[in-house]
């Protein structure tokens, strides 16, 4: 027979309600323990007991009479009372009042009123240096296990401890559970909980939780060798963990069934600031006199069809911004003086936006596909200038290569030339070499080279790399100017500001930081990811971030503050890819889970998600209204997603096969591709209901069709390529699509 350790054990059976349970037991050798025959009842063996007893008495032996009663039950209370105060006499050295037995508590608690704390600290430092793979299921379990031992402090009269508690561990939960924090908190006596309907709540329901095997025995084992029976006996009293992968349409319960246990809601009520950044009053005349020049030397301009266009100063008139309710102050996000090429920059973007192509779900956008040769196993990280006139790639090699793509030729500096001789823009041409090339390599880093980001100037490329750096290029000159050095692992990603100025890095640290150009040390860091934050975004307005990580959530700080402002959950894998719609009022996440997830920055809840990727999404960017999102992803595919379209919270609404054939690609005037077998829209007369649904999903997994999610009802065109999985897809001013990936031969 297996033994057990003597302080407690952990039993775990193998269905879905597997339950952790922690018991103190006493094994005995199989040879003394007492064999019961068929014939013996439990009454004949308790007359057995008195019969032994009665001897043990008679001959004296009050010890073991004593231990015999104990053993078998059979102690009254009396005796039970007895017992007890002499056990506290032995102890104390004083006796306690007879009366009815008192609940008894381990010895570890009850002689250490900090068990609690020591426990608990010690299970949060061990969570907290686990494996990123196991580390958010742990992490599940903090909030039971804070709640219960706040609560049997209290219940023991031990204020102190338990205010301490308190204050100490409830910023690990106010995120996710502020509201019954607040509550709780108020309750300072054995009294208040019984009168408290929270309290009653969680004593008298268990908290469900769902954990990997893996990781189920990993804490049991931990709790159980290091002895925290106090810990033990809330996990088999209080919790209820479910171990293994949900079933199938399984509607998973987290926390207390009936209780919105998670009240994100009530974190993401924070104010926020979407709107978008007034331009500097002075700025906003300098570019209407430009304006006003630059018509009064055209003398007016004339379209394809020979029609008088509006002209530009009435345009700029028309979409400047104005300070709004929801705008931020200039003042929140401190910026440099502008300059003359600001100005001009500003001017282009207006013309840009005259020629923009309008999208919607009957105009979808041209794409225009740029494929790496040889490369796939070295290109980490790619990216395009906005004005789409430059390329840059980082390498496994520790290198950047930049690429010109509008024809002309990039100038390095020649090798034989002083810095002490240039003095203006003529003194630099005259150093540059006489003969360009399309691409020139950028060598500085010492490490893959895993991001890279061009400033809204494409005066400067951002790059990072694995050499827990970034380092700031001059497109103009091809030279290192900068490396920024702070975060203590690698680097995965880079991201620069609107504006240009500032700039963020995620890392392998679990942080992430912002950056200016003109500081080598970080400005703020953002730190509250359990995992690697894997992808940065800034917003529009400049005055927020927003990260994606590992840990399956993504978040948005206050760059004033360093704070996070909003957390959003509900992907099931790691987060690789973030788009900021253009008005800054809407984000897009995707990664892992081959899903995509639209939300409201406003209130921090998920607005729809939609599937039909079958690989790893890369890459989303929106059009330049907002009203179309484009991905790019492993399953060498580019898609399209009608933005404005209203779909459904969990993901509901798919184009279901409406037949038993095996359907075959389809295409239209406008080019889409269906990578899968004909799906046809749920609408109108003879919609498939849920049966339907359900019965159609298992002939396709009967026949081995369905090898992916289907795709949701946003879901507008696919656009395939032959063998490239597509790393980045970016929107230019007018609205053209660029895909950019490198051919597999697999």
């Amino acid at each position: 027979m297996p033994e057990s350790p003597a302080d407690g054990t952990a039993a775990a059976g193998t269905g879905a309600n597997t339950q952790a349970t922690a018991t103190t037991q006493q094994q005995q050798p199989a040879a003394q323990q007492p064999q019961a025959t068929p014939a013996q009842t439990p009454q004949t063996q308790q007359e057995v007991d008195r019969i032994v007893l009665n001897y043990l008495n008679q001959k004296g032996y009050r010890q073991a009479e004593t231990a015999l009663k104990r053993e078998a039950n059979l102690l009254t209370l009396e005796e039970q009372a007895a017992a007890l105060a002499a056990k506290d006499k032995e102890t104390t050295g004083t006796a306690t009042p007879a009366g009815p037995p008192q609940p008894t508590h381990d010895k570890n608690e009850m002689g250490d009123p900090d068990a609690y704390d020591q426990a608990y600290s010690s299970l949060r430092r061990w969570i907290e240096n686990s494996l990123d793979l196991y580390k958010p299921e742990l992490m599940s379990v903090l909030f039971p296990l804070f709640l219960h031992s706040y609560l049997n402090l209290v219940n023991r009269g031990l204020k102190e401890q338990a205010s301490k508690f308190m204050t100490g561990y409830k910023s690990d939960h106010l995120e996710m559970h502020s509201q019954d924090i607040a509550r709780l908190a108020t309750i300072t006596d054995a009294q208040h909980i019984k009168e408290n309907e929270l309290a009653q709540m969680y004593k008298t329901n268990k908290y469900n939780l769902r954990m990997a095997p893996v990781s189920f025995e990993l804490l049991i084992a931990f709790l159980q060798d290091n002895k925290f029976i106090v810990l033990l006996r809330i996990v088999n009293q209080h919790v209820n963990i479910q171990v293994g992968a949900a079933a199938a349409g399984e509607d998973e319960v987290i926390g207390i069934a009936g209780h919105g246990t998670h009240q994100l809601a009530t974190f993401n009520q924070q104010s926020v600031v979407l709107g978008q950044m007034p331009p500097d009053a002075a700025f906003r005349e300098q570019i209407e006199q430009t304006l006003k020049e630059e018509e009064a030397l055209a003398g007016g301009d004339t379209i394809m069809n020979g029609e008088t266009p509006t002209s530009l100063l009435e345009e700029y008139k028309k979409v400047k911004t104005e300070a709004g309710v929801d705008s931020p102050s200039r003042d929140d996000v401190p910026l440099p003086p502008y300059k003359g090429s600001d100005i001009q920059a500003e001017i282009e973007a207006l013309r840009d936006s005259r020629k923009r192509v309008a999208l919607g779900p009957s105009s979808l956008p041209s794409i225009c596909a740029y494929t790496f040769h040889n490369t796939q196993e070295n290109i980490n990280c790619v990216t395009v200038s906005e004005d789409a006139t430059m390329m840059a790639a980082g390498f496994s090699e520790s290198y950047v290569r930049l690429w010109s793509l509008n024809g002309e030729k990039l100038r390095g500096f020649r090798s034989n030339f002083n810095p002490a001789h240039i003095h203006d823009s003529n003194d630099l041409n005259r150093v540059k070499e006489k003969k360009g090339a399309e691409s020139k390599k950028l060598i500085g880093h010492a490490g893959p080279v895993f991001g890279a980001s061009f400033s809204p100037d494409n005066k400067y490329l951002i790059t990072c790399s694995e050499d827990k750096s970034a380092r700031l290029w001059s497109t103009s000159t091809l030279t290192n100017l900068v490396c920024y050095k702070g975060h203590n692992y690698p680097v995965w990603d880079v991201d620069f500001g609107p504006q240009g100025f500032y700039f963020a890095t995620a890392s392998h640290d679990r942080t992430a930081r912002l950056w200016s150009c003109d500081h080598i040390y970080p400005l703020r860091i953002f730190a509250g990811h359990l995992s690697d934050v894997d992808v940065v975004k800034f917003h529009p307005n400049s005055k927020y971030v927003v990260t994606g990580s590992s840990d399956k959530t993504s978040r948005l700080w206050d760059v004033q503050r360093g704070t996070c402002v909003r957390v959003f959950t509900g992907h099931v894998g790691a987060i690789q890819a973030i788009a900021m719609s253009p008005d800054g009022r809407m984000m897009a996440s995707a990664g892992d889970d081959r899903s995509i997830q639209l939300w409201d920055l406003g209130s921090g809840k998920r607005m729809k998600k939609m599937t039909g990727h079958q690989g790893t999404i890369y890459s989303l960017d929106f059009s330049q209204d907002g009203s179309i999102l484009v991905s790019g992803s492993a399953d060498c595919t580019v898609r399209a997603w009608d933005v404005k379209k209203e779909g459904s919270q969990g993901g509901a609404g798919h184009r279901i096969l409406q037949d038993d054939r095996e359907g075959t690609a389809t295409g239209s005037a406008n080019g889409t591709v269906a990578s899968s077998p004909v799906l046809a829209q749920g609408h109108g007369q003879g919609a498939l209901g849920t049966g339907a649904t359900a019965a159609a999903m298992e002939r396709l997994n009967k026949k081995g069709l369905q090898t992916g999610p289907l795709e949701s009802d946003d879901h507008l065109a696919t656009f395939p390529t032959k063998r490239t999985p597509i790393y980045k897809v970016q929107f230019t001013k007018r609205n053209l699509c660029l895909a950019i990936g490198a051919f597999s031969g697999n």
